[in-house]
């Protein structure tokens, strides 16, 4: 095969690269902004210049033989090197510019993510947000996503995360449900109340608790309820309904106790292990991060300050 011929088969690697990290044809063409039947043509082509089969397909699964692994693994250095030097040339340009692909959480993502992108899009037109809301945790490198906002108290080795803000569980219930069914003073007063609490799997619902007098107890009290959501969004409404207590985030609650909508309860004790401690933006580990990026992260860091219900 002539030089010419290479070259043109090179854009065919890096879609058969592409494919490997996606682990579909379907994933792999959202990613490059093509169709399926374009990234199978792709890999068609590029079978039929090497002579031998680079990718394995069944019904359910799409995998590259051990001939695709190899000329991924051999050329995606490459690639990468490629990629980080295109980026580092567009950002000498004077303004941030290009795609950010964000994941984040139902809840956090509309609480406290969306209402700030406005402002962001106004004050830099030239990048394009694209952002997918969804609580299960994905693989940023394999989907495709530049960037993570994750709600969490460790975050992985692997990856680098900025600490955009800390964040606290707030016990809490409306003034009407208090009304009716009295307000809780100790932790085991919760055995008598309705509670309404995040949908985990295994085991029998608890919440647990430390003193603020004595940081190092903890207070563990089983509790029940007529109602259970793997949403905060869904306990804060009922709680917001007069229908129990409920244990939720802070960016979730702080807005409806401050307007007196929603009651903090047990203030001396603190809830542990419920969710996470601080909000990050992740990545996975690499030595160049865009520009738009940068920004991006620079601007959330400055935006979600404590939410504090002081």
């Amino acid at each position: 095969m002539n030089d010419y011929k290479k070259e043109l088969l090179w854009s065919h690697i890096y879609w058969l690269g592409m494919l490997d990290d996606a682990g579909s044809y379907t994933a792999a063409a959202k990613r490059l902004g093509v169709s399926k039947a374009a990234v199978s043509l792709r890999i068609t082509e590029l079978e039929q210049a090497s002579g031998i089969t680079l990718v394995q397909r069944t019904t359910r699964s799409v995998r590259l033989t051990e001939a695709g692994r190899a000329l991924v693994s051999g050329t995606r250095q490459g690639f990468e090197q490629i990629e980080q030097g295109f980026d580092s040339v567009r950002d000498l340009s004077e303004h941030a510019r290009g795609v950010v692909r964000v994941t984040a959480p139902v809840a956090l993502g509309r609480q406290r993510i969306l209402p700030l992108m406005a402002p962001f899009l106004k004050a830099h037109p030239q990048v394009r947000i694209e952002i997918e809301l969804f609580d299960h945790l994905s693989s940023l490198a394999q989907e495709g996503f530049d960037l993570a906002i994750r709600h969490a108290s460790t975050v992985p080795e692997t990856h680098v995360a900025w600490l955009l803000c800390t964040s606290s569980s707030i016990l809490t219930a409306a003034p009407d449900y208090l009304q009716a069914h009295g307000t809780p003073r100790h932790p085991d007063d919760l055995s008598r109340h309705n509670c309404l609490y995040y949908l985990r799997a295994g085991g029998a619902p608890a919440w647990s608790f430390t003193p603020l007098r004595r940081p190092r107890e903890r207070h563990s009290v089983p509790i029940s309820g007529n109602f259970s959501a793997n949403n905060s969004e869904a306990l804060r409404q009922v709680a917001l309904d007069g229908q129990g207590i409920a244990l939720l985030p802070d960016f979730s609650a702080v807005d409806d106790i401050k307007a007196g909508r929603l009651t903090p309860l047990l203030t001396q004790w603190t809830p542990v292990g419920a969710f996470g401690d601080a909000i990050y933006a992740i990545r996975p580990y690499s030595i160049y991060v865009p520009r738009a990026v940068r920004t991006l992260v620079d601007y959330l860091k400055a935006e979600m300050k404590m939410y504090s219900v002081e």
